[in-house]
């Protein structure tokens, strides 16, 4: 789906993004699947680039997929992620997962996870999917949603 070319020219397009805001940035562009592209940034400091829960990290890559599908004239995902903390808070949240449904399995009793972010409520309904002593749910409103973990009956 995309270039040698397309890929220099989508690192050029990171690269002067980050230069413009004064962030001094390294950048490293992968193809992951046909339709996604990885997009990994090391910084000193990337505090202010992934915000409060990864909310401006979020925002950075909707940001990105506008622009750059615009610009090849084809819809594709973007997976960005700075400094691993998306690659670190998804190995936390399997496990945080794992850890309450053997908990839940165990004392038979519902656990309420707090309000997360659509892509972090998946992470814990994928991990927990092939458990057959437990179930996981959804319930709330956006931005309120939260997973439930409950044992299967």
């Amino acid at each position: 789906m995309f270039t040698n070319q397309d890929i220099i020219k989508i690192k050029k397009f990171v690269e002067e993004f980050f230069e413009k805001m004064t962030v001094p940035v390294e950048t490293e562009i992968k193809l992951q699947k046909e339709e996604t592209l990885s997009i990994e940034i090391k910084m000193e400091d990337p505090k202010i680039l992934i915000g409060e829960n990864g909310q401006t990290l979020i925002e950075i890559q909707k940001l990105f997929k506008i622009i750059l599908s615009r610009k090849f004239g084809k819809n594709f995902y973007i997976d960005l992620d700075i400094n691993n903390y998306k690659k670190k808070k998804i190995d936390y949240l399997k496990e945080l997962a794992r850890s309450l449904a053997d908990d839940v399995a165990l004392n038979k009793k519902e656990r309420v996870l707090p309000s997360m972010l659509a892509y972090e409520r998946r992470i814990i309904h994928l991990e927990l999917a092939e458990r057959e002593n437990i179930t996981t749910e959804s319930v709330g409103e956006e931005p309120e949603r939260k997973v439930i973990i409950k044992p299967y009956p």
